[in-house]
């Protein structure tokens, strides 16, 4: 099972797209709302250099924005 893990937004649209394509694809995952948690703010700009939302970590690999393909293959999942 890969480690997911997902620092977003509540008003970003595209972190919406990526939970739910966790949740149809019966991916767990551990959310980081950055906009409310400035420890979780300054670790996801320490571990990816970006500002922009979601970053997305599974197990080391990391994306920037949601790309359906991009986490398929990250993920191992068809």
């Amino acid at each position: 099972m890969k480690n997911v893990t997902i620092y977003s937004t509540t008003t970003c649209h595209f972190c919406h797209a990526a939970k739910e394509f966790f949740k149809r694809n019966n991916i767990a995952f551990t959310d980081y709302d950055v906009s409310a948690d400035q420890a979780k703010r300054s670790e996801m700009l320490e571990k990816s250099g970006q500002m922009a939302v979601p970053v997305i970590f599974v197990d080391d690999k990391m994306t920037v924005g949601f790309n359906e393909s991009t986490l398929k293959q990250m993920l191992e999942i068809a």
